[in-house]
This record gives C-alpha cells, sequence and structure tokens, in this order.
C-alpha cells in the first residue's frame, strides 16, 4: 500500500479523518508509523496530498490531511477483457488499476466458462475492493469504471463500433504475424481473449469492426501475465 486512499464516509472534519479496519492495520503493522509522522494519502475519486498522525493506537488513526496534487493522469486505454476465471481476475484487476487503465469492459467468449458470471465477485462492490489496491499501489485516486457485457455477438453488433470511436483498436490473438507495437500515443481499444485466445468467429467479428490483430510472438501466456505486457508495451507507464 504507498497510498492511504481515504473515503467520504472517514472525514469527520473538513481536514481530519479518522479510520479504523485493514487500512489502520497496514499503517501500525507495515508502515510501523507514529504519531507525527506524515504518510501519503489520497481521496478517492479527488486529490492527492499528505496525512499528519494525530491519534494512532490500536483502535483507531486520526490524521490532519492536506489534498492538493492531482492524481496521475489516466491511461488512454479502453480494454476489452473475456472474462478469466475468478482467482485470476483479482489478479488481473489489481495490475489494470494500478497501471491506470480506466474503461474495462468484462465481455463473453466461447471459451469462457458460464460458471465465471455467476461469481460473487462480479458485483460491483467486490469487484471495486480489487481496483482500489490497485490505485493504493499506484498512488491514484480515480476508480475504473467496469462494463460487464455476458453476450459476445450483441456486444459487438450494438456497442463496439462506439466504444472504438476514434481510437485505434487492436485483438490481441495468438498466432498472428503482427507483432504488438510499442509506444503507441493515441487512443487505443485492446481485446483479450481467455485462456487459447478468441475463436476465429470471434476474431473475424472483431476485425469487422476495424480491430486489428495483434501477438507478442511464439510464447503462450497466462491471461493475468498477457495483459500487464500488452498494457505497458503499448503504453509504456510515463
Amino acid at each position: 500500500m504507498n497510498l492511504i486512499l481515504l473515503h467520504d464516509d472517514d472525514f469527520i472534519s473538513r481536514e481530519r479523518v479518522q479510520l479504523r479496519g485493514r487500512r489502520l492495520q497496514h499503517i501500525l503493522n507495515i508502515q510501523r508509523a507514529v504519531a507525527a509522522d506524515e504518510l501519503r494519502v489520497g481521496k478517492l475519486g479527488g486529490l492527492l496530498g499528505i496525512g499528519k498522525v494525530v491519534k494512532l493506537d490500536k483502535q483507531e488513526l486520526v490524521m490532519d490531511v492536506q489534498l492538493n496534487q492531482f492524481p496521475p493522469d489516466p491511461s488512454p486505454m479502453t480494454l476489452l477483457l473475456a472474462l478469466p476465471r475468478p482467482k485470476m481476475l483479482k489478479r488481473v484487476l489489481q495490475s489494470v488499476s494500478s497501471m491506470g487503465v480506466k474503461q474495462i469492459y468484462l465481455i463473453n467468449s466461447y471459451r469462457v466458462d458460464k460458471s465465471f458470471w455467476a461469481s460473487p465477485l462480479l458485483q460491483p462492490e467486490k469487484l471495486n475492493e480489487h481496483l482500489i489496491l490497485g490505485l493504493e499501489q499506484a498512488r491514484d485516486t480515480i476508480l475504473p469504471e467496469i462494463q460487464l457485457r455476458p453476450r459476445f455477438k450483441p456486444f459487438v453488433e450494438d456497442e463496439l463500433a462506439q466504444i472504438g470511436k476514434g481510437t485505434t483498436a487492436y485483438v490481441a490473438h495468438p498466432g498472428v504475424e503482427t507483432v504488438c507495437p510499442c509506444g503507441v500515443s493515441q487512443p487505443t481499444t485492446l481485446a483479450i481473449g481467455p485462456e487459447g485466445g478468441f475463436i476465429p468467429y470471434e476474431v473475424e467479428k472483431l476485425q469487422s469492426c476495424g480491430f486489428i490483430p495483434i501477438s507478442l510472438g511464439q510464447r503462450i501466456l497466462r491471461v493475468e501475465t498477457a495483459v500487464p505486457v500488452l498494457l505497458s508495451r503499448l503504453m509504456p507507464l510515463a
């Protein structure tokens, strides 16, 4: 946790916060803060700044905060991700959130197990838990927006053209000859399939919407590895 992320209900006055639970335990056991220490803080959806410890014990932390810095610029990337299995999704969401992606669509694919769509992890509050972990890691405050699209064909035919409008669109697909470009500067839409990739029909549907198939070469990576590799290759972190 490189940032103590503050929520509206943490504020007991305009410039004072009171924390308990997970964040308190981290500050006590990992950061080993004491009274008068200054910690990096940020308000969810708002500014970054410094919090000065006023009171700290096993029950609560009280800090006076000054928020006067803007969060990092968001990535101009929209990610379309075939829904991975829940354990993998947790790790992927944290990585994507820490890399600054703010628009995420979890989509269906022939190779996505139907049971994945019934996972409790897809409840908004559960998704946000893992997105917040990514924000804390990267010292960011702007929560990504996640959209669920459990039907592939209607999503591609009815929505995708508008989503990809004004962007360069790629679909990551093992085995194609075109290697993923580096350092793309313009807004980009990237589609990443499930383990084993999209089936040919799905690739063709994406291509009909202007998506260019790309690969990372001969090695086949797990989704949780391929996602950060593709993102960092297309848009290196500033």
